[in-house]
């Protein structure tokens, strides 16, 4: 009896690692896990630079997630998915790169890398730029992966340690871009950056305009208020299909240990209400992004996540893919 039990017991354990060995095959084999098969952007990350939970923050906002830690959790960035040329281009160098550049070349079958065919930076602040620092000697030490920047912003790069290593030793290859003047990746898909009012401490600061071979996209991570910009958001917003904004704090209320007006962005209660002659169709492209470690909207199941999503716009969540 104990003879067959054993057996028994010993074909239930091989046919559980035959499944697993199966199953990790099957996942392995998949290398496009978000099943995304044309042209599309990929949101990679949707909290503001300092992370969440944020550093020196003993609320209950970060209380909870240090505790319990959340994957989805990644500083803000996209990826865009050339799924006719075969390439990968990253928006934004965070400190989440090792796991957002995984994920964005596991989409792209051909890429043997690990690396995207390209990184575009809107500025010099630490959750923009810093993941740079994982393409060094250090760690994967590229060989001159593009990176496209503003003037100063490369000036930046090129001086300043440890960056100017990574230009020294041709890790990246620094690509100098323009105000308003396209960049052509394939003869489908062109990038347009455009400045934007924020503090430039050490660089300036840019969206971008993402247009693909159907639609085509604004993303704006940080600008002080839309009302400082020479441009009309409203009217920028009607003419693309998606635009992601910066929605760093849901109200001022949420900071009361800081000058609010020293670390200025659009609230999202300024941008609802900004916003509020737009058509179900115009508000649906909004998604909003960049969310403060304090921003109720974060948890979908809040009154203010509610309020967001029931007057027609979106609220940014990690691995969202939008088609172009």
């Amino acid at each position: 009896m104990k003879k067959i039990c054993l057996v028994i017991i010993t074909i239930f354990l091989f046919s559980c690692v035959n499944k697993t060995s199966s199953a990790e095959t099957n996942e392995i084999k998949n290398n496009n896990p978000l099943n995304i098969n044309k042209t599309s952007i990929v949101l990679l990350g949707t909290i503001q630079d300092a992370g969440s939970p944020q550093i020196g923050c003993y609320k209950a906002c970060c209380k909870e997630v240090f505790e319990n830690p959340e994957n989805s959790r990644q500083i803000v960035s996209l990826g865009l998915i050339d799924t006719s040329n075969n390439k990968t281009y990253l928006f934004e160098a965070s400190p989440d790169i090792v796991n957002q550049m995984k994920k964005l070349t596991l989409l792209d079958k051909y890429n043997e890398t690990g690396l995207a065919d390209g990184i575009f930076l809107t500025h010099a602040h630490i959750g923009h730029y810093t993941g740079l620092m994982f393409l060094g000697k250090e760690a994967i030490d590229a060989k001159e992966t593009p990176v496209y920047t503003m003037p100063r912003m490369k000036t930046f790069l090129e001086n300043n340690g440890p960056w100017s290593q990574l230009t020294a030793r041709k890790n990246i290859i620094l690509n100098e871009i323009a105000d308003e003047k396209a960049i052509e990746l394939s003869d489908e898909i062109h990038i347009t950056p455009f400045l934007v009012p924020h503090r430039d401490e050490y660089s300036e600061t840019v969206g971008y305009k993402i247009v693909g071979p159907n639609k085509s996209a604004l993303f704006i991570p940080d600008i002080d208020k839309w009302h400082k910009w020479d441009k009309d958001i409203i009217a920028e917003i009607k003419q693309v299909d998606y635009a992601f904004l910066d929605a760093t704090f849901y109200s001022g209320k949420e900071i009361d240990n800081r000058d609010i007006s020293q670390i200025p962005h659009p609230f999202i209660i300024e941008s609802l209400d900004l916003f509020k002659s737009l058509s179900a169709k115009d508000r649906n492209k909004v998604i909003f992004i960049h969310f403060n470690h304090t921003n109720p909207v974060i948890n979908p199941n809040s009154p203010e996540a509610k309020m967001v999503t029931k007057q027609g716009y979106r609220i940014g969540k990690i691995n969202d893919v939008f088609a172009l």
